[in-house]
């Protein structure tokens, strides 16, 4: 069996919709916080159980039988995420998993960007655990007005410098997940998952051809950068993360060609000029 944690959430949520067209029901479960909310796959044969990182007990119980268990990283900024991922880590191995898969970051150690830090050290409590490990090193995914900022309404990307930032499809990194956990391959240690990177240039350029409009990629300073964020509003702690994010993105740590991800799907992955366009059109 094959457990998945996070499968309310929409990266692992999209893993299981994936393996369900690879494995028959039977085969999956999902360890999920709220039952309730996964009553969508129970109906579908799917062993849904109660599990939370905050609960080694119940977390053991939810893993049992699972032969792999894929962990999605904590979005808790409220708690301790590497004693969540340790907690969960040692209930997968007391319940006898075999394989732990992890949801990373891509090129996670000595990274100036503080997630990272995170995900270092939790692929070394994996190393440690004495099972088989793989961590799925995803290129970042999500809303790309997260790195773009206000340019609909001011036609200008005004960000720090920058570099290329492997902008993923969440889609494609669920996908390729469940062809990991499902195929016959074994993936040993951290495998980067990830799309060709892209500069802020580029996607000022992808956005005048997709919009028609002229849209500007202007360099600001960080530290101006980091006011300005701060007087519109933003937590200083996330404007921080943010502006380590592009720094990170212009020392080049995100810059090494992943082509596992193409691979794993068959096919090239969704480019950040598809992704944008699908972006404007919503």
């Amino acid at each position: 069996m094959i457990v998945v944690t996070g499968a309310t959430g929409a990266l692992n949520g999209a893993t299981v919709e994936h393996l369900l067209e690879r494995l028959p029901a039977e085969r999956i479960g999902v360890s999920v916080r709220d039952v309730d909310r996964a009553r969508h796959l129970a109906e579908r044969g799917v062993r849904v159980r109660q599990g939370s990182y905050d609960d080694p007990v119940a977390l053991r119980e939810s893993f049992e039988g699972a032969e792999q268990v894929l962990l999605v990283s904590s979005n808790d900024m409220s708690a301790d995420v590497l004693s969540q991922h340790r907690t969960a880590i040692e209930a997968a191995v007391a319940a006898g998993a075999t394989r732990i898969l992890y949801t990373s970051q891509q090129n996670p150690v000595d990274s100036p960007y503080p997630p990272a830090a995170v995900h270092a050290a939790t692929e070394a409590a994996l190393t440690n655990s004495g099972v088989a490990w793989t961590a799925l090193r995803n290129g970042f995914f999500g809303d790309v007005d997260q790195l773009l900022g206000p340019w609909r309404q001011t036609g200008v990307i005004a960000q720090p410098a920058d570099g290329p930032i492997p902008w993923t499809d969440r889609g494609d990194l669920a996908e390729a997940a469940a062809v990991v956990l499902a195929g016959d391959r074994s993936f040993e240690g951290p495998v980067t998952l990830a799309a060709p990177p892209v500069t802020l240039d580029d996607f000022a350029k992808i956005l005048t051809v997709a919009t028609g409009r002229t849209i500007e990629r202007v360099v600001v300073d960080d530290r101006q950068w980091l006011a300005d964020q701060v007087a519109a509003g933003t937590p200083e702690p996330l404007a921080e993360m943010t502006l380590a994010m592009f720094q990170a993105a212009r020392s080049g740590h995100y810059a090494e060609p992943a082509p596992l991800l193409g691979d794993l799907l068959g096919r090239e992955p969704r480019s950040a000029a598809q992704q944008v366009i699908d972006h404007i059109a919503t």
